[in-house]
């Protein structure tokens, strides 16, 4: 079966019921989704899938074969310039272990497309899927809401 990660197609062997983080670790090379608990409860492994946000520990690899697979490292821009929700995760200070970030960072991105000016509120409801042993969440919060008063101030004025 092929796969498309990033932007690109991606041959692969797994059987159709490996998980999908399984996959993209050992065949694809990409290592930002993370393994965590392996039962869809730390969000350590999130990717988008065409543009959603899927646990990829839970989601077996055929299910993924038609979609567009965004990990991490496919927000990326030319030149290796970060997106803007890693670049606020980066001044906020809003990474530690770096274990939940990746994860952290794609649910953000989703949430962001859905509700570019979302309260804190909503983006602690937003990411309440993705767990962090390590900030205490408010830094992951002020990146994520430093974006989101940026896109209320736009939409002001």
């Amino acid at each position: 079966m092929n796969l498309r990660v990033n932007g690109r197609r991606v041959p692969v062997s797994a059987a159709p019921m490996t998980p999908l983080v399984d996959v993209l670790r050992d065949e694809v090379g990409d290592t930002s989704p993370k393994p965590g608990c392996r039962e869809g409860r730390c969000g350590s492994c999130t990717v988008l899938l065409d543009g959603l946000p899927v646990l990829s520990c839970l989601l077996p690899v055929a299910r993924a074969e038609d979609g567009e697979i965004t990990t991490v490292q496919g927000l990326t821009g030319p030149g290796d310039d970060l997106d803007e929700v890693q670049g606020a995760f980066a001044r906020a200070g809003a990474v530690q272990c770096g274990i939940c970030t990746p994860g952290m960072i794609l649910a953000a991105r989703a949430l962001l497309e859905e509700k570019p000016d979302a309260s804190r509120e909503e983006i602690k409801a937003g990411l309440v899927g993705n767990l962090c042993r390590c900030t205490g969440y408010t830094k992951i919060l002020d990146a994520v809401e430093s974006l989101t008063l940026r896109a209320q101030a736009g939409s002001r004025g």
